[in-house]
């Protein structure tokens, strides 16, 4: 009689415990910081601007029980990426989880766009998430111990929008980077996906940190509002946990069905305003 086939062992389960999430200050980075802060973790918090947003985002970091360091990062110059990752992984003695939320946009035609400010946007959008992927994964590859590498791109990481021309150009792109990161880095045990928010109420789109749930009605998108912050880091939150690890180069749309409306859009339109940003 032949012995019983032994059950296959499943692979052993990435709990993100060094953690670097930059343009965590306001919206979506400020939520994924808290959503990913727990009891014995650290968290890197990096800002831009709003240096009292970062600390308040490092105070519910700390009442969440994990470690908050903060850190200002300006991807304007992208190489900055890489010496802020550096030091954060050593403060924290390495690095095992990165989530890129820093960005910046435009509202001009691109007839009208200077070389100067689309090569602003894709600086920061594009080069500085390449040096900030580029620095953790290289820490995660010395490491041994797997990781997880989630970027935060835009619903116009698939679709397009007027007055957008760099921030599409560079959303794409960094989805097509984080897509070979993942065929890349797969052999390490790291994962790398992006997640492609629709319209969140945040300051970069114009609103208040603040619940979308009631009083903004979008006509334009299925669930008829805005997204909230937490609903976009309660995903990103899942890609960098332990019932993640078979989920690679996949770019998670969070945005109430809002590419869905094409046909439906398009047909409903009755005027050229479309034309201008």
């Amino acid at each position: 009689m032949s012995a019983e086939p032994s059950p296959t062992e499943p692979p052993a389960a990435f709990t993100p415990r060094r953690i670097i999430v930059t343009g965590g200050d306001s919206g979506i980075g400020k939520a994924t910081a808290v959503a990913l802060a727990e009891h014995g973790r650290q968290v890197g918090i990096t800002w831009h601007t709003d240096a009292d947003g970062a600390a308040r985002t490092a105070e519910e970091v700390q009442h969440a029980g994990a470690e908050a360091h903060v850190r200002h990062l300006d991807l304007t110059d992208p190489t900055s990426g890489t010496a802020v990752v550096d030091e954060l992984a050593a403060t924290m003695g390495g690095v095992d989880t990165l989530v890129m939320c820093s960005g910046t946009g435009t509202a001009e035609l691109l007839l009208d766009l200077s070389y100067e400010r689309w090569r602003e946007v894709v600086a920061v959008d594009l080069d500085g998430a390449f040096c900030c992927l580029q620095a953790a994964a290289r820490h995660m590859v010395q490491a041994g111990d797997g990781g997880r590498i989630v970027a935060i791109t835009s619903v116009h990481e698939h679709a397009p929008k007027v007055g957008s021309a760099p921030y599409d150009a560079a959303k794409g792109g960094l989805g097509l980077l984080v897509k070979t990161a993942a065929l890349e880095l797969a052999e390490y045990g790291i994962t790398a996906n992006t997640v492609a928010p629709g319209e969140i109420a945040t300051p970069m789109t114009g609103q208040e940190d603040e619940s979308a749930l009631v009083g903004k009605e979008r006509a334009g998108i299925p669930v008829a509002r805005p997204g909230d912050a937490r609903e976009v880091a309660a995903v990103v939150a899942f890609l960098c946990g332990p019932d993640a690890g078979y989920v690679n180069g996949a770019s998670w749309v969070v945005d109430g069905g809002m590419l869905q409306m094409g046909p439906m859009a398009g047909a409903a339109l009755t005027s050229g305003d479309w034309r201008r940003p």
